[in-house]
């Protein structure tokens, strides 16, 4: 049994009936709430959150083309430090949709039938749910830190975490282990290069 999308309020829902019957494209813009968190299990876009689409509608004879710029608030927790990190994140989402038998598009100036992969209308309606989840996972990173979103850092919010390896302060080099004794006994030695061992 089919779902009923004449009802939705989801943003990534589209009334395509019109540019089915009329055969010229439609833009449209829009703003509303995401209908579920959408990303992967650190970081994505809370369920409730405002969330903007506009682009296009393209009929393509038996189906259309949506072409959408999604943009929308992230939340997640660093890895690092747990902390919570914010941004902002904006995708592209392309997505064909078939209306019955017959959807041929051209595909790098060659004709390719695309009905067996692309998703069928509920209707007169398109679900874009799933290819932005798609977009937004593949697009968000998947261990996220406070420099990778928002570029904050984990020692500015005093989580006692260390700092990664590789990017400290400088550091003493230590003695040479066969010097150990000496220096015990006399005091610290110059360092030793390795050319030297």
């Amino acid at each position: 049994m089919s779902r009923d999308l004449s009802d939705s309020t989801s943003p990534f829902v589209f009334d395509v009936g019109p540019v089915l019957r009329e055969g010229t494209p439609q833009p449209f813009h829009r703003v509303g709430d995401a209908p579920e968190r959408i990303g992967a299990e650190m970081i994505g876009i809370p369920e409730g959150t405002e969330v903007t689409v506009e682009g296009y509608i393209t009929p393509l004879g038996a189906g259309v083309l949506i072409d959408a710029d999604v943009s929308a608030g992230v939340v997640g927790s660093c890895v690092r430090c747990l902390s919570e990190v914010s941004d902002n994140v904006s995708i592209h989402v392309s997505q064909v949709f078939s209306a019955g038998e017959g959807l041929i598009v051209a595909v790098d100036g060659d004709e390719e039938d695309l009905e067996d992969d692309a998703p069928e209308l509920i209707g007169d309606f398109a679900d874009m749910t799933q290819a932005v989840i798609d977009q937004t996972v593949s697009t968000l990173p998947f261990n996220p830190t406070c420099e990778r979103v928002g570029g904050g850092s984990c020692e500015a919010k005093e989580s006692n975490v260390p700092a990664p390896d590789g990017i400290s302060g400088e550091e003493e080099r230590p003695a040479d282990p066969r010097w150990a004794a000496l220096a015990e006994k006399f005091g610290d030695l110059p360092e030793t290069d390795e050319a030297e061992k």
